[in-house]
């Protein structure tokens, strides 16, 4: 592999995957390691080059959180092959470390590409990012150049191999590009079978709430995503999903308890109305399409505030 090739291919290779193309690249910085202890690559420009496509990836998706907001993070959610990851664990991840989760966010699958543009939306300031960036950027290709060169006997003896199959090696990388690609949909795929239940339309409980049957509606939206959308449902209760277990006592089980989100496919919301029928409540059901629907239904909102509490200061509304 010539230096200026293959320090082309191994830069698209990063940039690609941190942009968002399912295609591996663990694979690739481990060999071009090895690679690089046999002299075959020049060590410096091989790791600037790779930490570099990290950054130029991390700041698009920084530029598109900023710009688009909310918008684009529903947009991720809905094509990543990690749906899990979209459902309130990124946005946890913040809340609880800040910007230091992105020096480990690369090892975590899903916060490496929804950690970015979530900064961005969440307004952390630029040069706070690329500091945090470039850690973690540096850590992740360091980490896999490293084990490159401590695994350069096996991989000496296995690239011979690989060049001698020539297209047929290619044609087996291809095929195991796709049965990765194959087994995510599928992961996805069960994913939103699990959270396959009755739903209740916007209309249905608008109805609902103006006949005076007052339903109990939890907003489970994280505090990141309710500060992105500082709207609710009026009378809704701020219940993040994780919180949703400790407030099990609160809850009443002989009324209907509504709960929505923002998340594609209702996502955090059957996750918690799951829970919820675990745990012998019975009357439970997310929200058809989630606070967005209510909104394009030009049904009444409330503004949510900053600094308003949580659940553990949420009040049941009268019966």
């Amino acid at each position: 592999m010539a230096s200026p090739l293959g320090l082309t291919v191994i830069f698209l290779n990063v940039l690609g995957q941190q942009l968002g193309l399912p295609i591996p690249v663990v694979p690739t910085l481990i060999v071009a390691g090895a690679i690089a202890a046999e002299g075959r690559l020049p060590a410096a420009p091989l790791f600037a080059l790779a930490v570099g496509a990290c950054l130029i990836g991390d700041a698009t998706w920084y530029a598109a959180g900023r710009t688009l907001g909310a918008r684009v993070m529903k947009f991720l959610c809905r094509v990543s092959l990690t749906p899990d990851s979209c459902v309130n664990q990124t946005q946890t991840s913040f809340e609880r470390w800040g910007a230091k989760v992105l020096v480990v966010a690369k090892f975590i699958p899903g916060l490496s590409l929804v950690g970015p543009p979530l900064a961005g939306a969440t307004r952390m300031g630029l040069a706070r990012f690329m500091v945090f960036s470039t850690l973690g950027g540096s850590l992740w290709i360091g980490t896999w150049l490293l084990a490159g060169v401590l695994l350069r006997p096996q991989i000496e003896r296995l690239l011979p191999q690989l060049a001698a199959l020539g297209s047929a090696a290619i044609a087996v990388l291809l095929v195991l590009l796709a049965l990765y690609i194959a087994y995510k949909w599928w992961e996805r795929y069960r994913f939103n079978k699990a959270l396959e239940m009755a739903r209740i339309t916007v209309e249905e409980l608008n109805e609902s709430m103006r006949s005076g049957a007052a339903p109990v509606v939890l907003d489970v939206r994280s505090a990141t995503a309710q500060s992105l959308q500082l709207q609710r449902i009026p009378g809704a209760l701020q219940v993040p999903l994780q919180e949703v277990g400790a407030q099990l006592a609160s809850l009443p089980r002989d009324r209907d308890i509504i709960l929505y989100c923002t998340c594609p496919n209702e996502a955090s919301a059957a996750k918690a109305a799951r829970l919820l029928l675990s745990r012998g409540f019975v009357r439970v059901r997310p929200l058809r399409g989630g606070l967005d629907a209510w909104i394009a239904a030009g049904y009444a909102v409330e503004e949510v505030s900053v600094s308003a509490p949580l659940a553990a200061s949420a009040a049941l509304p009268p019966r």
